[in-house]
């Protein structure tokens, strides 16, 4: 069986989720930015960047290439900003030479796909070679304790003129946040499986990759990572 994230990034998943937009993208690279300040002279990785919202909002303030391995996506973001570029690409085998980029950004859970922890850990050994020394890498990522505290069993929602059932649920091991996703009308029904990381899981596996992290954040706002943050975002150098 294929993995499910080849399958469930597409078409169908823009028209689901219509609310991740220009505005929530603005914010997020507006952090970076106070956090960060990129060199415009510089070069920066969007890794995963499906249709391109952060790349586009980067390409504004630094040189930035988005990489996803959805076709679908990746021609969205190309209609949207033709001058950018973008590469199709396995996060797992970057097609970048060593040392290319000043930054790199992994943006809203796109991360912690994979079936096994040493894939996880490869997409990360593969940031740290293709950042120069000192460069920085951006990971926003969800924040388990907040799953755990605010997890819906179930909802059907209206999206435009499609009705949209999602049955979420941690898997039995614990380690997993799965959810299953359809619409009234569709006979495709999808699967969204990602990795349940601590923060403290996320920080052993970036110290593991060659990581220092030198900033910790659980908002978009900036506000410190506690329990009750909605996101656990880290910005780290490659050391």
């Amino acid at each position: 069986m294929s993995e499910w994230f080849t399958r469930w990034f597409g078409k169908e998943y823009l028209d689901l989720y219509p609310h991740r937009d220009e505005h929530e993208a603005r914010s997020v690279v507006r952090l970076i930015r106070n956090m960060v300040s990129p060199d415009p002279a510089g070069r920066a990785l969007d890794l995963a960047c499906g249709s391109g919202r952060h790349t586009r909002a980067l390409c504004q303030h630094i040189w930035t290439v988005g990489l996803d391995l959805s076709m679908e996506l990746l021609e969205v973001a190309k209609a949207e900003a033709p001058e950018v570029p973008y590469v199709r690409a396995d996060m797992r085998v970057l097609p970048f030479a060593g040392a290319s980029f000043d930054l790199v950004v992994n943006l809203f859970t796109s991360f912690g796909y994979f079936s096994s922890d040493d894939e996880n850990r490869v997409v990360l050994s593969e940031v740290n070679r293709v950042l120069r020394p000192d460069g920085v890498f951006v990971l926003d990522y969800l924040n388990s304790d907040q799953v755990r505290a605010t997890l819906v069993p179930h909802d059907t929602r209206r999206i435009g003129n499609r009705i949209v059932t999602q049955d979420r649920r941690i898997s039995s091991d614990g380690i997993y946040v799965e959810k299953d996703i359809s619409a009234a009308g569709s006979p495709r029904k999808y699967l969204e499986r990602v990795r349940l990381f601590e923060p403290d899981d996320l920080r052993c596996l970036l110290h593991d990759a060659g990581f220092s992290v030198d900033h910790e954040l659980g908002e978009y706002s900036g506000a410190p990572l506690s329990t009750d943050s909605s996101r656990a975002i880290f910005f780290a150098h490659r050391s």
